[in-house]
């Protein structure tokens, strides 16, 4: 396993990390267990979750995973150092939590000590906002026409981000947390951040996670490039677009208890003639170069300049084996150019 700098915070994290939204839903208790075993054993020391998840978000599935990772904690306290443990915030939007408010800092503070009561610990190493406040151009809304930037109020938001910068400050200073991140956000999020925390001597961002793959790559290069020259640890999640470059969706197909085959969060978006047919085409690469899809599609998000350390996801331990060997791989420059061929024929399948 290869271990990388977390941005500016100090701490090194492996270049896999482990993402957990399936369990409360997806998995159970024991198989979140395996599989917190087997990524500690081979080396992992990086865990993300979220007091949303379990997935799909609903008031029943929410703090689940932050639960089922903290009854693993309480059985194992001493294992605690191991690993650098991640978690978020959720934004507006959810009526279930803080009545579908918008992060502030007082939201901060108050979901801080709950997530540590679901997790069983006394700090979280890294403390991230989901999404910002305001709409950003993630979840298939990239496209023109989606978001008009010119009707949001700078200042508003400006304002909003101080607040929230001052609840983690105040975190900060108890313990509670070490770092803070950012999810779902922008360049310019990213930067004003950066901006706000250096103007009034606040907590510095760390790190953003965005979705990030052979189908979805909109962060490369601007957003990646602001991340390694601002040393912000760049963090895709959905390296995979949620399983449908392993291709197990191609035909319609929608296998029992996959991401797709749920009524929310099953990929709407992702869902289209062109995802299909750029699908078919990595799995043709992936066949010719005796990789598995999976593989090939992660090992080409671990090669990408920029990258820190991608979340990986599993319904299984067998997948999980799957993807972590993966990062283990190093891609020829005949197959890097095969994918590229592929790539430049479908660059923004959804």
């Amino acid at each position: 396993m290869k271990y990388v700098p977390l941005g500016r915070t100090g701490l090194e994290v492996s270049r896999v990390c482990l993402g957990t939204m399936t369990w409360g839903t997806q998995n159970n208790q024991a198989e979140a267990d395996e599989q917190i075993e087997y990524a500690l054993a081979n080396g992992v020391n990086f865990m993300d979750t979220a007091e949303m998840y379990s997935v799909p978000p609903t008031p029943e599935s929410y703090g689940k995973t932050e639960t089922i990772i903290g009854n693993w904690l309480s059985r194992n306290p001493s294992r605690r150092k191991e690993f650098v443990l991640a978690t978020k915030i959720a934004g507006a939007g959810l009526h279930y939590v803080r009545d579908g408010g918008p992060i502030t800092g007082a939201a901060v503070i108050a979901s801080v000590d709950a997530s540590l009561q679901r997790l069983q610990t006394d700090y979280i190493d890294l403390y991230q906002l989901h999404w910002p406040n305001r709409t950003s151009p993630h979840f298939a809304k990239h496209f023109p026409g989606h978001i008009q930037f010119s009707n949001v109020d700078r200042n508003e938001h400006s304002a909003q981000m101080l607040d929230i910068l001052k609840g983690i400050d105040t975190c900060i200073k108890a313990g509670k947390i070490r770092h803070f991140g950012l999810s779902d956000d922008t360049t310019w999020g990213i930067n004003e951040f950066l901006r706000l925390s250096e103007k009034h001597d606040l907590p510095r961002v760390a790190s953003i996670q965005n979705e990030f793959s052979l189908l979805h790559a909109k962060d490369w290069p601007y957003l990646i490039e602001n991340c390694v020259h601002e040393d912000i640890a760049y963090l895709p999640w959905s390296p995979l677009a949620t399983g449908a470059l392993t291709g197990k969706y191609l035909n319609g197909t929608r296998p029992e208890g996959s991401r797709w085959a749920y009524a929310q969060r099953h990929g709407l978006f992702r869902d289209t003639p062109l995802v299909e047919g750029a699908v078919k085409g990595y799995m043709a690469v992936a066949e010719k170069h005796k990789l598995s899809p999976a593989q090939l599609a992660l090992a080409w998000c671990d090669q990408v300049d920029g990258v820190t350390s991608t979340i990986i996801g599993a319904t299984s331990l067998a997948q999980l084996k799957e993807d972590m060997a993966a990062f283990d791989m190093a891609l020829s420059e005949d197959v890097l150019k095969d994918v590229m061929e592929v790539f430049k024929a479908y660059p923004v399948p959804f």
